[in-house]
């Protein structure tokens, strides 16, 4: 890279902490306040001045960059390039600032604009928000509870992307006075850390407010005995209790708190057996939607004696009043609700449209007016493919994200989110969904219709420091083959963690992917991954692709070595299996500890200590089961079993037509038994 250093030389006093945050810890190192320039030891070739003015005759989310020069290379050395950014609202600051990254991060490393000297296309521009809201909500109650440093860390590649609003999905994990069982062994966040969060964002522009559950989602904490009272099922809040919205009062006061903000995301979803447990033996036989809409008013009287502003995901609002809780249903019915129903939804409460999986932009403009035809302008949020794997499913998540947000803009829809779920044990790396949070964010301040992903690529390498191209390769990791599957609705594979996981005695899913050479794909990908781990100059980031090449790896030794075994086996080819015990499977069990360290160790660096033993759990089932398969092994090869009965059952093709394109939870993975301790 061309080494040029960017200072901010002029600021308001109300973006100087923000400006220092970034400055510290932005990943390149090249860009300086006034008051922090230090002697890094770097020649800079250019040295450029930015000025951040607040202009308060500028329209809501424009901002404005001008620069004093076109060709850089005729200046003379003792003369600065000046930048001017003017804007109204300290989020356009720090977006201007992350567009100002990307343009020098292109100047710098493209010969020809080198060369040219040209940079007057890259330092004049103007962009308008698109969105009222823009932001992104991060599953912290999934066992995963990220850190205050990851948190921050967040923050700050969001305002540098122009995000306003930040959400933490808290079911149970924050601590409530008195509550004791809230964030128990669970790494619950503090009212204290909670305010530290809030001031962070706040010194970015970014309006942080909490995202609970008031009605489902509550198996965490309602499988305490303490909570047996207002407990409807395992999942579900007793409604209509009065002790319930007391607990829901004190959980809605504790929240909100901390936060600025007078917005306050209650949940509500997936709320299935509502009204079917002790509520029925309390109360009576009851319409479940209608069960709904009371608890929804009560909880909205919360709200409103607390001055608060409620968003409610809308997925029952068609489930109950369907009668059917499929996903299907949600998605394809039209408005199921009487009038009668609609006209109880209190006007106050905000609906979340959430879809992660269509890609037809006609289908999320058809939903958008199912919406509104309730009476309400509903907000949007799309879904970045984190849950369930290891490594986020970013092809899908650009082609599901691209068509929701051109109907958004289609329908003028003006505030949107996109969520960072870890369903199944968080165990993916939160450092691989950056690049869909790029994708929001380009969106989020251009009224084309389009966003390359050239584009995405280039800011990913300006503001993350990564290299695209490399973290687009590690989704080989699930998708192995091309996929065939139905336009309309589509659930990415998550292959890797299924083949993980899968007992390798048994290897009973191994027929799924028998047509396919997957030990070569898995070889070479981990080559791929493995030099891109070492490109580290260019691209800091791809230190973190550590993780999916050693993933890579143990799945080149795992996913035929029970195959190997069989046939060597069956051979009775003693020769042969000694040659695999000693080496192929010696070097699996290896690896995979290494794997479950390096897992833990990035774990450790990047969340609360609470919930990584639901992973390592994992790990260590895996673990012992290799080594009940090398002692196996061994005592057949020693003449201490006569045969080895698993072998002599071969796995079956158990979901036809599906090849390995399947999307399956630890718990289908690891054994053939109907779910893991179910006997």
């Amino acid at each position: 890279m061309i080494p040029i250093l960017l200072i901010a030389e002029e600021y308001p006093e109300d973006i100087a902490d923000g400006l220092n945050e970034i400055s510290q810890h932005y990943i390149h190192q090249n860009f300086k306040t006034k008051n922090a320039i230090i002697d890094d030891g770097i020649e800079y070739e250019y040295k450029w001045g930015i000025k951040f003015i607040q202009d308060n005759n500028l329209e809501g989310g424009k901002l404005i960059v001008t620069s004093n020069l076109t060709n850089f290379r005729e200046v003379p050395p003792d003369v600065n390039l000046e930048i001017v950014v003017k804007y109204y609202k300290k989020i356009e600051a720090f977006r201007a600032l992350g567009k100002i990254f990307e343009s020098i991060y292109i100047i710098a490393n493209d010969d020809e604009i080198y060369k040219s000297g040209e940079i007057e296309s890259y330092l004049n521009f103007e962009e308008t928000a698109q969105f009222n809201h823009l932001g992104t909500m991060v599953d912290c109650s999934r066992s995963c509870v990220s850190s205050l440093d990851t948190v921050f860390y967040l923050l700050r590649i969001c305002a540098l992307l122009g995000f306003n609003c930040f959400q933490l999905y808290t079911e149970d994990t924050y601590k409530i006075e008195n509550e004791p069982f809230f964030g128990y062994m669970r790494g619950g966040y503090t009212e204290d850390e909670l305010v530290m969060i809030d001031d962070y964002a706040y010194n970015l522009g970014i309006e942080v407010f909490p995202c609970i559950q008031t009605l489902g989602h509550l198996g965490q904490i309602l499988q305490w005995p303490s909570y047996a009272n207002v407990r409807d099922t395992s999942e579900v809040l007793l409604a209509e209790y009065d002790e319930t919205y007391q607990l829901i009062e004190k959980m809605i006061r504790t929240i909100t708190k901390p936060f600025r903000s007078n917005l306050i995301h209650i949940g509500m979803d997936e709320a299935h057996g509502l009204g079917e447990g002790r509520y029925r033996q309390i109360f009576g036989n009851k319409d479940s939607c209608q069960v709904f809409l009371e608890h929804l008013q009560r909880v909205n009287q919360i709200c409103k004696n607390l001055d608060l502003v409620p968003l409610i995901w809308s997925d029952m609002l068609f489930c109950l009043a369907g009668q059917n809780n499929s996903l299907t249903l949600y998605y394809d019915s039209v408005n199921p609700l009487s009038s009668e129903q609609a006209l109880q939804i209190p006007p106050e409460v905000n609906l979340i449209y959430w879809d992660y999986y269509h890609v037809d932009t006609d289908f999320y403009s058809c939903k958008i007016k199912h919406h509104r035809d309730l009476g309400c302008e509903p907000w949007f949020a799309g879904g970045i493919w984190t849950w369930n794997r290891f490594w986020a499913a970013l092809p899908f998540t650009f082609e599901s994200g691209n068509a929701a947000i051109q109907a958004l803009k289609r329908e003028q829809v003006k505030n949107t989110f996109v969520t960072i779920w870890g369903d199944d044990g968080n165990e993916f790396d939160i450092y691989s969904s950056l690049p869909g949070l790029i994708l929001y964010g380009e969106h989020g301040y251009t009224p084309n219709y389009e966003v390359s992903l050239d584009s995405i690529k280039t800011v990913f390498g300006a503001i993350c420091g990564g290299d695209l191209d490399a973290w687009m390769e590690a989704c080989k990791l699930d998708n192995v083959i091309p996929s065939d599957s139905d336009p309309r609705i589509y659930f990415p594979p998550n292959t890797s963690k299924w083949i993980l996981w899968m007992d390798p005695i048994y290897a009973f899913l191994s027929s799924q992917y028998s047509m396919f050479d997957l030990e070569k794909h898995y070889t070479d990908l981990y080559k791929y991954l493995n030099i891109a781990t070492e490109n580290v100059e260019k691209f800091p980031l791809n230190k973190y692709l550590n993780f999916p090449a050693l993933l890579a790896y143990v799945l080149s030794l795992k996913v035929n070595i029970r195959k190997k075994l069989e046939e060597a086996y069956k051979k009775q080819d003693r020769a042969r299996l000694k040659e695999l015990y000693d080496e192929d499977l010696s070097l699996l069990c290896k690896n995979v500890e290494k794997l479950w360290k390096l897992h833990r160790e990035n774990w450790l660096a990047r969340a609360k200590p609470f919930g990584c033993e639901t992973v390592e759990l994992r790990y260590g089932g895996l673990i012992i089961r290799l080594n009940s398969l090398y002692d196996r092994i061994k005592g057949y090869l020693d003449n201490k079993y006569t045969s080895i009965p698993e072998f002599e059952t071969p796995p079956r093709m158990i979901y036809e037509n599906a090849g390995p394109g399947l999307l399956l939870d630890y718990s289908r993975a690891a054994t053939p038994s109907r779910a893991l301790g179910a006997g």
